[in-house]
């Protein structure tokens, strides 16, 4: 690459040897993610992966692709890229471990208004670290600098990941029944949704992050609403292969009334029992200083819970018994009755 200049291109705004030299930043945290499989290196045209499906009957490929969104502007406020990364690939991967299927491999798409090098870097050393978490690969990506429409220090992080499942171990709802329970697998905090309101109501843009928050335990804002998504893939992966799960749902934007009728068949009603949850300190605070309603909390956040397995009242204590080995402090939150309202809260 070191005869590829072009003064034109750079006059309109586009740095391509700024590029160059983020790829050569970015090797090193993209090595971190190789696995059985990966075929290629940084920089082709194409991403290459051998999937090992040995010992299943009939793979099924499963993608998701999702963003980190306005959480973005917190990262680009405090000047701190290394953790949005593990945000976007939490996004997907959670999405896809709710079918049963294991990740193998991660893309990122990073639009940014001026390329800086040691920027795009640290987004994609975050992009790496989640990746290592959740045991993909990152195989490819992409970094377009976007002058003239977006601001120099902008930028939009997304990204897909792929996975594989067997045909016959894809979980569904098809043997939920009522009396199933639901577990559930605690959150970090905000995680990657709602980050519109929470900028709102803490007028993120005049405020001072770094100050520490008496009720955050003396953590700036920042600090806080920066804590990245929790991957739950191999604390889930651990549950199936130990329990009977029937459905599984990733509690994202939309929050419990939009993400847990997802998993549910008609006629069956989720029941959560309120005095069960943990609610960390940051909720009560976006509760309490923008005059949030307790139906609009839970209708928007995740409340303290990340993810929730439905499994049958047989297996739940050895889901239980994998989930805590697999280092999740889970616990059972509800059950499931029949009824057509799709989620009530008791307690």
């Amino acid at each position: 690459m070191k005869d590829s200049h072009s003064a034109a291109y750079a006059a309109a705004g586009v740095n391509i040897e700024a590029g160059y030299e983020g790829v050569r930043l970015m090797k090193e945290h993209v090595a971190r993610t190789n696995i059985p499989g990966v075929l290629s290196g940084i920089g082709g045209f194409g991403g290459l992966f051998a999937p090992d499906l040995s010992g299943m009957k009939e793979p099924v490929l499963v993608s998701g692709t999702d963003g980190v969104g306005t959480k973005q502007r917190i990262a680009q406020i405090l000047d701190r890229h290394d953790t949005v990364g593990i945000d976007c690939v939490a996004m997907c991967v959670n999405d896809i471990i709710c079918c049963g299927a294991k990740p193998l491999f991660f893309l990122d798409y990073i639009a940014i208004g001026r390329n800086v090098p040691e920027k795009a870097a640290a987004l994609v050393a975050g992009v790496a670290e989640g990746c290592v978490q959740a045991g993909c690969a990152l195989i490819g990506g992409e970094t377009a600098e976007h002058p003239g429409t977006m601001a120099p220090e902008d930028y939009d992080l997304a990204g897909f990941c792929v996975g594989v499942v067997d045909r016959g171990k894809i979980v569904d709802n098809e043997r939920m029944r009522a009396g199933d329970l639901i577990l559930a697998l605690p959150s970090s905090g905000v995680h990657s949704n709602g980050y519109s309101l929470v900028r709102k109501v803490f007028d993120v843009e005049n405020a001072d992050l770094c100050a520490p928050v008496e009720a955050l335990g003396g953590k700036g804002l920042g600090e806080v609403l920066l804590t990245p998504t929790r991957i739950y893939v191999k604390p889930v992966l651990a549950a199936l292969a130990a329990a009977d799960v029937r459905g599984i749902s990733h509690v994202t934007g939309g929050g419990f009334y939009e993400n847990i009728p997802r998993s549910l068949p008609e006629g069956l009603c989720a029941v959560i029992d309120k005095k069960t949850l943990r609610v960390p300190a940051i909720f009560s605070l976006i509760r309490e200083k923008g005059g949030v309603s307790e139906r609009d909390m839970f209708n928007t956040f995740n409340m303290g819970v990340g993810m929730c397995l439905i499994v049958s009242p047989e297996s739940a204590d050895a889901a239980l018994a994998a989930l805590r080995a697999a280092g999740e402090d889970a616990w059972v939150v509800g059950r499931v009755e029949r009824g057509e309202e799709k989620v009530r809260f008791e307690g």
